[in-house]
């Protein structure tokens, strides 16, 4: 009996945490509400981004400026994963699929409203591969079908789409875009002209990881729309990032990952199909009606932690004290903070667009006087700057990619580095 008392002691205890740790979350976006009465203008106000900041398990020496494969959840986000997977172990088989599975609902109609959607158009996966590779074997595509793609997608898909080439005969047409590039008409026209009777479907990645360089989605989509052909966009660098609902780049298919911009728990992703298009597109895994219109189809991924999924919700929270608008002018403010201290030395060279109406957290850089892989070693060894050196066609150089909790003092050890570098 003592024991049985304890348990549903401990069981009690994990669920008002979690309930404790959701509160904590609206209190805080109710303070920034407050805040921005006062101080609307919280993108360049170091007191509310220290704050922010705080809210983040950070290393006390190393800079993280490597943060476009993936980003550390808040504490809260943390926290919330490890109470809901202490709660699953009481017993997974009632804990996990019984009493967690029934927070699945609420958590998609959060999701969905960020997203812009119906919940009945969102799938939760493990990540943008998972969920892009899911319409990529998913579409019935004959031999000789055509597929527009670019050579600055991300390998895995191109991979994916190089799987369908060998295995079905479908044509992958790869363009070789000129990048950056500013003006968006020349990246328009160089899909257009890739465009024939026989593409069914063109592949756009909306944010280049390489590069940062942001595509105009919603014009290629309505080019491809004019001709009959579908369009699938690769968020996995923009959702959480840039300023937009899904709806609005007029997809007809679209996969990200949460762990990147939205902080969401390692591992969590999502996949966007219009609703009328869902009973055409193959589940990855087997499922008893593959065929269906039910989007829960492509979530039959087997046995998998229902608390990193059910973390989501707190990702979504934390992601609400900023907001989408606020959050982007920051991640635009710290890529132009070092962008300017720097950008007038002969010996920088950017690989990256630096006009003002084009630009995201995400920026390429290198110098003349040493290899991508010697800027990469040095920054890390000398300054403690942990970055990703990046060599893949039309790109060589250092991805620099600061986030919410970077601050101004970090890029200025980062501006020291390159001033100093470019000297030896």
């Amino acid at each position: 009996m003592e024991s049985r008392r304890r348990f549903f002691k401990q069981m009690a205890a994990v669920t008002g945490a979690v309930a404790l740790n959701q509160a904590f979350n609206k209190t805080i976006a109710q303070k920034l509400a407050d805040y921005q009465l006062v101080k609307p203008n919280v993108y360049n106000d170091e007191e509310f981004w220290l704050w922010v900041r705080n809210q983040f398990l950070l290393p006390d020496r190393l800079i993280n400026l490597n943060n476009g494969g993936v980003s550390p959840s808040p504490l809260c986000v943390q926290k919330a994963l490890f109470e809901y997977y202490d709660f699953s172990n009481h017993g997974p088989s009632f804990f996990m699929w019984r009493e967690l599975d029934k927070k699945r609902e609420p958590l998609m109609t959060k999701l969905a409203a960020l997203c812009g959607c119906d919940p009945g158009e969102i799938a939760i996966n493990r990540n943008a591969t998972e969920a892009l590779n899911t319409i990529i074997f998913g579409l019935d595509f004959k031999k000789g079908d055509e597929v527009v793609t670019a050579m600055q997608d991300y390998p895995n898909m191109i991979n994916a789409w190089a799987q369908r080439e060998k295995r079905d005969g479908v044509v992958i047409k790869r363009l070789s875009l000129k990048l950056p590039e500013d003006n968006d008409d020349v990246l328009v026209d160089a899909y257009v002209q890739a465009f024939t009777k026989r593409t069914k479907l063109v592949y756009i990645t909306h944010i280049i990881n390489w590069t940062g360089q942001i595509m105009p989605v919603k014009r290629i989509a309505a080019e491809a729309h004019k001709r009959g052909i579908e369009v699938l966009v690769d968020g996995a660098h923009s959702f959480a990032h840039l300023n937009y609902k899904i709806p609005d780049l007029d997809a007809d298919y679209y996969g990200t990952s949460l762990h990147k911009w939205l902080l969401a728990p390692l591992g969590t992703g999502m996949l966007y199909i219009k609703k009328e298009k869902i009973g055409k597109v193959w589940p990855l895994l087997s499922n008893n009606e593959p065929a269906g219109n039910n989007i829960k189809k492509f979530e039959s991924l087997g046995t998998r932690s229902f608390a990193t999924e059910m973390a989501i919700s707190e990702a979504v929270d934390f992601f609400d004290i900023t907001g989408a608008a606020k959050k982007q002018e920051r991640l635009q403010f710290l890529r132009q903070y070092w962008v300017n201290q720097v950008k007038d030395n002969p010996n920088v060279v950017f690989n990256s667009s630096l006009e003002p109406g084009k630009i995201n957290a995400i920026c390429n850089v290198k110098l003349r006087n040493m290899t991508t892989s010697e800027l990469d070693s040095r920054l890390y060894e000398k300054y403690h700057i942990h970055t990703v050196g990046i060599q893949w066609p039309g790109v060589d150089g250092v991805r620099i990619t600061p986030n919410v909790f970077t601050s101004t003092s970090d890029l200025d050890r980062l501006v020291t580095a390159l001033h100093e570098l470019s000297r030896v």
